[in-house]
């Protein structure tokens, strides 16, 4: 071939086959969203002469590696393959052997890997081994896909704490509720099963008790085959009825109300009785300490933690500066000044002391807008 355009050309289409392999990596690896806390999300695709041979995704924390997945379905069809992963394959003992071992014994060729593993104790070991035992790693490719699969394993691994992400619903002029509290419905019904989807994704979702006295939610997933977050209730004074529909679900468990170190000894009992946790943490200025929560929560072992309001509880989440992104759907409605906030005050007194958002992305719900982004 002696035209350099068709080789630019033959080039080009290599790289797009390598990238199609790349995203079914990362779409794959998107199904164990919300089950493999405080495992990475990891899918694995393994193609011999264009040809996809098998794939596999992680599913929960304890269970196979996407590549051993990948690995077991291919069987002695893997000798001579390319790996395509979002994640460097880990190097270390765990819940399962490391699956570098099990990939050098299979025989494979090369490994594409999306991203290096951010875990400081094991970053980079993965990729060493299998080229010390001659199977040719690359590294890098969707680099920025990968990571924002794993932006929540990403802050956990490296800082111990979940990550954090503030989703509101308002109306145009950024009222959450009418000046009687009303706020149903102010989306649509694509905008709130969005909301359901990730709720299945994430580990925990957050409220404060205001929220839960105007509303009275039930803080479900409502998708077919969905699951439950955990359910987290801001209470410094306990006001929580015992009636309330949260407390009610088969999975009572999975319903921790955080309050006051002087909470009432009483009405912690008859919540713990319910099934409800109880947890007692510091007090700040401002309240319930959001960064001592999620301390604990960190040692749970959850990723990712969704503050869903009100206003009062997103304002002290920015105050604290321990929200990570933001969610805003945004609805065509005008609700006016007697409007509830979406967000209650920050103290700044000057625009230059705003709390800037990066990496603006714009998308459609039905009638309804999804603004998303994340905190400087």
């Amino acid at each position: 071939m002696n035209d350099p355009f068709d080789r630019l050309r033959v080039m080009s289409e290599s790289n797009e086959r390598e990238a199609r392999y790349q995203r079914m990596a990362v779409r794959l690896a998107l199904r164990g969203a919300g089950r493999t806390s405080p495992n990475p999300l990891v899918g694995a695709v393994l193609v011999r002469k264009g040809r996809v041979l098998a794939t596999g995704y992680h599913r929960r924390a304890g269970a196979d590696h996407a590549e051993i997945i990948a690995l077991k379905r291919a069987g002695k069809r893997a000798r001579g393959a390319t790996l395509y992963i979002n994640l460097e394959p880990c190097d270390h003992q765990g819940r399962t052997p490391p699956c570098t071992l099990a990939l050098i014994d299979s025989g494979i060729r090369r490994v594409v890997a999306g991203m290096v593993d951010p875990n400081p104790l094991v970053s980079g070991k993965g990729i060493r081994r299998l080229r010390r035992a001659g199977v040719q790693v690359d590294v890098g490719l969707l680099e920025a896909e990968c990571r924002w699969l794993n932006e929540a394993f990403i802050k956990y691994i490296t800082r111990r704490i979940p990550f954090v992400v503030l989703k509101l619903a308002a109306s145009l002029d950024g009222k959450i509720a009418t000046s009687r509290g009303d706020s149903r419905w102010i989306t649509g019904v694509a905008a709130r099963h969005y909301v359901h989807r990730l709720r299945n994704q994430v580990d925990a979702v957050l409220v404060g008790i205001g929220t839960v006295l105007a509303d009275d939610p039930e803080l479900t997933c409502r998708v077919r085959g969905g699951r439950n977050p955990l359910r987290i209730v801001l209470d410094r004074h306990l006001r929580i009825p015992l009636t309330a529909r949260l407390l009610r679900q088969a999975d009572a468990e999975k319903t921790i109300v955080v309050t006051g170190p002087r909470a009432p000894g009483k009405k912690i009992k008859a919540l713990e009785d319910l099934g409800a946790r109880v947890w007692r943490v510091p007090l700040v200025r401002s309240g319930l300490s959001f960064p001592s929560l999620l301390k604990r929560l960190g040692r749970l072992g959850l990723l990712s933690v969704m503050i869903e309001g009100g206003g009062t509880t997103a304002g002290r989440a920015l105050q604290e500066n321990v929200v990570d992104k933001v969610l805003f759907f945004y609805a065509p409605k005008i609700l006016g000044g007697d409007g509830r906030d979406m967000i209650g005050a920050l103290g700044i007194k000057q625009v230059s002391r705003c709390r800037r958002i990066r990496d603006v992305e714009v998308k459609r719900f039905g009638p309804d807008l999804l603004i998303s982004g994340y905190l400087k």
